[in-house]
Parts: structure tokens; C-alpha cells; sequence
């Protein structure tokens, strides 16, 4: 159930507003607008992915609407890791206004400087590492080493004469990362001696028992799977997973194999990662992927995007037999990744599809081929331990994370009342240690599709589930602009009806004696006849046909 909206107060000098504006409820567009002494602090700023449901939209935006008439306030946007959900919405946002400096690691600014450029938009960006003070306006930023499913990811620390605010970004605490950097708990152990007012938390496994498994423990799964495999080898991934590129490059050249990668955004990442120090490739394995198709099969691995399911992603494009590389017989495909909520469907289709045509395909359902890159409930713990935070926002998961992660908080000692359940929109206020739910913004889904921004409605995506599920109907009547008598019609045509327009002979009667009618009564206003057309051929497509099709009545006066 939706909260109720009501505007926060004026803001009192000396407190520190947050607002989330994506993230809490959903698992992306991830945006935090910070607010002191009249100035703004946005950290990431990520896009949603749309689910089934959503036909025809590309991605989902943070609804900037809130601080639309406030750009000239902002000071910056911290930028936590360089995943879509945490960086993607960035060049949405400057199109609004050019200037508003991007403040992150290398490799996330790299990432993000690289999609910039797609859109033809630059950049004032600012490079940080751990262990980094910079003051921003009226905000102190400290930046932290975290461990992630990315390299150098950050958490930030932010002080204001409030108090001091700790986002983690998203992180996990393996203990034995690939590239030797975890997440630095000495910095949190020093963090809660100076106190923490309020934690902001990646709650995205918080109801996952336990400790997230070592990203090196798939290493020798991957190996094996490779050395095994009789013919080609697929592997699909995220684009921007480089410790699980490293493993797949680490265990082709150990048993001989070239790698090709295939994607876009994979070849774009993959190369700014390895142009900056982040992926380390053994000498020969790159191969490009036209000269590929030249070698044994036994000799390839194909490095891909579209482990989600998406539709035009490389591998939804091989399960359809839409793609120059079509997978058979003998062949081995790995999905190594997890499964984000709401691609089940689309993600089981494609493994469906690669089996039908003979690959042998390895998920996490049956290999050990992923491990998540978020902390489960025991990591939580720790952390809620050595920090001892005043007041915690649990952020980053649907409502169900945002749930077990507060009852973590709860667990090791902190008040109910100061662990705040939100939403997308609800407005908190830091004063003296003490965080406080001042109000509720009305916060919408900004579509994007193609190239329109925000145009696409509720109203736009019910109509395009209608015309997919229930058909659609046409129906054109020319009347006497005088007398209302009908001269020409009713024609009707429908689309997704399995029934042959004949079937519709019946109804045109009911039409016509209805439009009589209304003229009768006076009715020539062609909108108000429509509407008549409307109600007596839906009423009876319904209850005849069992069907709610969309109808579009044409009344032509003549």
C-alpha cells in the first residue's frame, strides 16, 4: 500500500536532509540526493531495467523531478561503482545541466565518460581513491575501499556539521578478492569509534543466511566446465564483470583456448578495463571475433553479454538462431550471473532455447558458476557490529531486503524506532543523532523509450499490455451531418482476433440502432456518438468473445 505523500518542512539550519529517490523497493535506479545549507549531494544515479510488464520501454530513470528546478544547488554526484543501476541515469540527468561534476573512482569514471560519449555529452569529473578526503560545498567526503562484483568500488562517508552519514555503495566483504582489495573494515572500525549517525546499507542480500562464497571459488568450476567442453564454449556475463572475464581468460589460456568477445558494451568495458589495469589478459588469448570463426571449435571461447534474457542481447539473438555464431551439438554455454528479479521468465526462455538446439547449458541452477557481489546476513552483521550506527536506512532491494536488513540492525542493538523503512521519495532529516521521516514526495517511473524521455505514461503502457494480450478493434461510421442517419457503415476491423471479421455481422445491427437512436435524441456530436459505439460493441465483444480489446471508433460526419 502506497504512503500517503505530504511535503517536508522548510529545512532547519544546521540538519542534514536525504532523499532517496530510486533504489528502495526495486533493485536499480539507485539515487540518494543529500541536502545541507542549501546545497545538493547526489550519490549514483542508476538506472531500473523494465520487466514484462513494461512493454516497449528501454530503461527507468530516478524521477529528478524534485530537483529539476535545483540543478544550479548541486554540487556533485558521487558515483559508488560503475554498474548500470548506480551510474546509468548520469547522462539523463546532465542533459538537464552539463556541469554537475561526476566524482568516483578510475574505472567508474571511465565507464561512465565511455556512455557519455554515445550520447555526446563531456564531463567535469573528479578521480578519488580510498583513503581520500575531498570537501565538496558544504559536505566532507571520505572515500572507502568496499569489495564488489566491480573493481574499485567506493563507499562514502559524508560529514556535515549533522552529523556523519556512511553509504556503502554496493558491497560484499570477501576476504579473498581476485585483484588483494577488500572492503576496508578498519576504516569502518575507525568510522564507529567517531560515531555514525545514520548507515545507509546495500540490502540486496540482507535475506540471504550466511557469507556471500569467494568470487575465486568459481575459478576452478569455470576451468573444469572449459577443459570438459567437446566443442565451442559460450560464456555470458555482465559487461562490466571484469574479475569474471579474468577467470574465463585465466582458464581458456590454460587449456589453450583464444577468447572472442561479443557485445557492445562487453568489448567497450572489457577494453577500458584492461587499458587501465583492471583486467589482466594473458598474452594471445584475445582473438577478434570474425577471425575466431576460423579456428577448431575446440580452441574458442566466446565472451557475451545477455544473461539477463534481453531480447537483443547476443545470446537471446543465438537461442533464436538470430545470430552468426548458432550454438549446437556439443557446444557448452555458461551463464555466469545471477538472476535478477523479474528476468526469470526471459532468462529460463533462453536456456529453454540453447538446450532445444543441443548446447549443454551450465547456470547456477546446476554449477557453482556465479556468486552474488552483495553482503548476506552475516557480513550485515558484522558490519552493524563494528559500526554501531545511531540510525539506519536500509537501501539498495525490494521491500523484502529493505525488511530482513532492518531486522538485522534491530538484532544487534539498534532501536526499532531508528531503523527507518522508506521509499522511493521518503524525505529524512539528520539533527543531533537523530534521523527523522519528515515527509513523503510523489515519485514516478520516468520511462525511456527510444528517444523519448518521460513521454510514456501508466495510461501509454496499459494500452500497449491491451493491444499485445486482448486485440484491437477498429470501427468507422459515416453519419448525416444533419440528421445523424448513418450512410456509410459500420465497418469493422480487428487485429489479434483468431475470428474472421465476418464474426462481427451481428453487432453491426446493434450499432446502427444505437446511433439511430442517439440521433433521435438530438446527439450529433461526433466524439459523444463514438463513445456510443464504444460501449455497445465492447459490451458485446465481451460478451460474446470474452475479450477486452482495445476500440478505436471513428465517427465521420459528411
Amino acid at each position: 500500500m502506497p504512503s500517503t505523500v505530504y511535503g517536508p518542512p522548510d529545512l532547519d539550519a544546521g540538519t542534514l536532509r536525504v532523499t532517496p529517490l530510486g533504489g528502495l523497493g526495486e533493485i536499480g535506479r539507485n539515487m540518494t540526493v543529500f541536502e545541507y545549507g542549501g546545497k545538493l549531494l547526489i550519490v549514483d544515479c542508476g538506472v531500473l531495467f523494465p520487466e514484462e510488464h513494461q512493454p516497449g520501454v528501454d530503461l527507468i530513470l530516478p524521477d529528478f523531478e524534485p530537483i529539476r528546478n535545483r540543478l544550479d544547488d548541486v554540487v556533485g554526484v558521487v558515483l559508488t561503482h560503475g554498474h548500470e543501476d548506480h551510474i546509468g541515469a548520469v547522462p539523463y540527468l546532465l542533459k538537464l545541466k552539463q556541469d554537475i561534476p561526476l566524482i568516483g573512482s578510475g574505472l567508474t569514471l571511465a565507464l561512465i565518460e565511455a556512455k557519455l560519449k554515445e550520447h555526446r555529452l563531456k564531463a567535469y569529473t573528479l578521480t578519488v581513491t580510498e583513503g581520500q578526503h575531498e570537501r565538496i560545498g558544504p559536505f566532507d567526503l571520505e572515500f572507502i575501499a568496499v569489495n564488489h562484483s566491480i573493481p574499485d568500488a567506493l563507499a562514502v562517508a559524508i560529514r556535515t556539521p549533522a552529523g556523519l552519514v556512511l553509504a556503502t555503495g554496493d558491497f560484499k566483504m570477501d576476504q579473498l578478492p581476485l585483484d588483494g582489495r577488500i572492503t576496508d573494515l578498519r576504516a569502518f572500525a575507525r568510522l564507529g569509534e567517531e560515531g555514525v549517525d545514520l548507515f545507509l546499507v546495500d540490502s540486496t542480500n540482507a535475506d540471504v543466511p550466511g557469507f556471500t562464497p569467494l568470487e575465486r571459488s568459481i575459478g576452478p568450476v569455470l576451468d573444469q566446465v572449459i577443459g570438459k567442453a567437446p566443442r565451442r564454449v559460450i560464456v555470458a556475463s555482465f559487461s562490466s564483470h571484469v574479475h569474471r572475464v579474468q577467470q574465463v581468460l585465466d582458464a581458456a589460456a590454460a587449456h589453450g583456448r583464444r577468447v572472442a568477445l561479443l557485445g557492445r558494451s562487453m568489448v567497450r568495458n572489457m577494453g577500458i578495463a584492461e587499458e587501465l589495469g583492471y583486467l589482466h589478459v594473458p598474452d594471445g588469448v584475445f582473438i577478434d571475433y570474425k577471425k575466431a570463426r576460423d579456428l577448431p571449435d575446440d580452441k574458442i571461447v566466446y565472451m557475451s553479454t545477455g544473461s539477463q534474457g534481453e531480447p537483443m542481447a547476443v545470446l537471446s539473438r543465438m537461442a533464436n538462431n538470430d545470430h552468426e555464431i548458432e550454438p549446437g551439438p556439443g557446444d557448452t554455454v555458461i551463464l555466469a550471473s545471477s538472476l535478477i528479479p523479474g528476468n526469470e521468465n526471459a532468462v529460463y526462455r533462453v536456456i529453454d532455447g540453447l538446450t532445444k538446439l543441443g548446447a549443454n547449458v551450465v547456470h547456477k541452477g546446476n554449477a557453482k558458476v556465479h556468486v552474488s557481489g552483495h553482503a548476506a546476513a552475516g557480513e550485515l552483521l558484522y558490519c552493524y557490529n563494528i559500526l554501531k550506527p545511531r540510525n539506519v536506512l536500509p537501501v539498495h532491494g525490494e521491500y523484502r531486503h529493505l525488511m530482513a536488513n532492518s531486522r538485522l540492525a534491530q538484532d544487534t542493538g539498534v532501536p526499532a524506532e531508528r531503523t527507518i523503512l522508506g521509499e522511493n521519495g521518503t524525505v529524512i532529516d539528520l539533527k543531533d543523532g537523530v534521523a527523522n521521516v519528515v515527509g513523503q514526495l510523489d515519485i514516478g517511473f520516468v520511462y525511456v523509450d527510444g528517444s523519448t524521455v518521460g513521454e510514456i505514461t501508466e495510461a501509454d503502457l496499459k494500452d500497449r499490455r491491451i493491444l499485445g494480450e486482448e486485440g484491437f478493434i477498429s470501427v468507422i461510421v459515416v453519419v448525416d451531418a444533419a440528421t445523424g442517419r448513418i450512410i456509410t457503415g459500420p465497418e469493422i476491423h480487428a487485429r489479434g482476433f483468431a475470428e474472421d471479421d465476418a464474426v462481427f455481422d451481428s453487432v453491426k445491427p446493434k450499432i446502427a440502432a444505437a446511433l439511430a437512436e442517439a440521433a433521435q435524441s438530438g446527439v450529433r456530436d461526433t466524439h459523444a456518438l463514438s463513445q456510443v459505439v464504444r460501449r455497445v460493441i465492447g459490451r458485446w465483444v465481451n460478451q460474446q468473445l470474452r475479450r477486452r480489446p482495445m476500440i478505436v471508433p471513428l465517427v465521420i460526419e459528411a
